[in-house]
């Protein structure tokens, strides 16, 4: 099987797949920023704050994140320790964007257009500067780091507030929902990924590695990223269109610096010449070509000649014999015996 080692061929031919047909086709359901949307948006920004709020003034939110640090979920069932060890990597963010681009990378080669992979990257963009920002600006410690029972442990040199485990499950997973064709399949993704998204939350809190105030301001930053993508759909779509337009700019100049191709000549045709022994091949002539070769041209006379059959008949005189002088000079004389 032979394989193709040079990559920029291989992105030529999904250039190539992207032209076959319009960009975006005209069926696609795509989500839009409506009222409906905005309300969740605000209600979801407002709920992201009171966490916030209740953590740093260290209300009953932090004294219930202790008493679930102290019942120590892991040792009450830790027949499920193994499988959720295994289970909250779905909130990884280096498989699950993997797994995740891989399927969107499909459909942008079914739909011809860049869009699902470029509102990924948009997703994930937003969710490192979002997430990324806060857990280092607040600096929260873990139950496994904790240096006072009862303290919120704000700023701590910790990074687990939000958790990005569920931030990341919550926009990974619910990029599916949101790039779905259909208003069914987005109604079904979105349970899955709902689904998920908790589930992970939830295992981390089992597993000891966030408190559960950690977990509920991850659900509500990934959900306010994913609300707000509407407003970058302008951007990516201008994005696409640049990258489209900066591609057939180069094809262009590759097409003009690329030589003419040259007329290939045709050879002229010759008549075959006949074969030699020369040329190592056995030539069969005709008998009466070989017999005349074979004859003396000593023995023909000069001049043309003409066919026996034309010939006109001659009687011979005499002997055939030719006349000598010796037989001249013995017809003039008598043999004495014979007289």
């Amino acid at each position: 099987m032979r394989t193709e080692r040079n990559p920029t061929r291989r992105l030529e031919r999904v250039f190539a797949r992207l032209d076959r047909e319009p960009e975006r086709p005209a069926g696609l359901d795509m989500p839009r920023m409506s009222r409906h949307r905005v309300v969740l948006l605000a209600l979801t920004l407002a709920f992201y704050l009171a966490i916030v709020v209740a953590v740093l003034a260290t209300t009953w939110l932090v004294a219930f994140d202790w008493q679930v640090m102290f019942f120590r979920p892991y040792q009450q069932w830790p027949e499920i320790h193994a499988f959720l060890d295994y289970w909250v990597v779905l909130g990884q963010r280096g498989p699950t964007a993997v797994m995740v681009m891989a399927w969107l990378g499909w459909r942008a080669w079914r739909q011809h257009t860049l869009r699902p992979l470029l509102m990924f990257g948009t997703a994930l963009l937003l969710l490192n500067a979002t997430v990324g920002a806060a857990k280092y600006g607040m600096g929260r410690a873990g139950p496994h780091y904790a240096t006072a029972i009862g303290s919120n442990e704000m700023w701590q040199n910790g990074d687990i507030f939000p958790s990005g485990h569920t931030a990341n499950a919550v926009v990974t997973w619910g990029i599916l929902a949101y790039l779905a064709a259909t208003p069914r399949a987005r109604r079904w993704l979105s349970a899955v990924s709902a689904v998920i998204s908790l589930s992970v939350g939830l295992t981390t809190v089992y597993l000891g590695t966030h408190w559960l105030s950690d977990v509920l301001l991850g659900w509500a930053a990934g959900l306010l990223i994913l609300l707000a993508l509407p407003w970058f759909e302008p951007l990516v779509a201008r994005v696409e269109a640049l990258i489209l337009s900066l591609r057939a700019r180069r094809r262009a100049r590759r097409t003009a610096l690329a030589p003419a191709p040259q007329p290939v000549p045709v050879p002229a045709t010759t008549p075959p010449r006949a074969a030699t022994p020369d040329d190592g091949v056995r030539v069969r002539e005709p008998v009466g070509a070989a017999r005349s070769a074979a004859r003396p041209s000593a023995l023909l006379a000069p001049g043309p000649h003409t066919p026996r059959g034309e010939r006109t008949p001659v009687s011979p005189a005499g002997s055939r014999r030719p006349a000598t002088a010796r037989g001249t000079a013995r017809a003039g004389t008598t043999d004495p015996q014979r007289a």
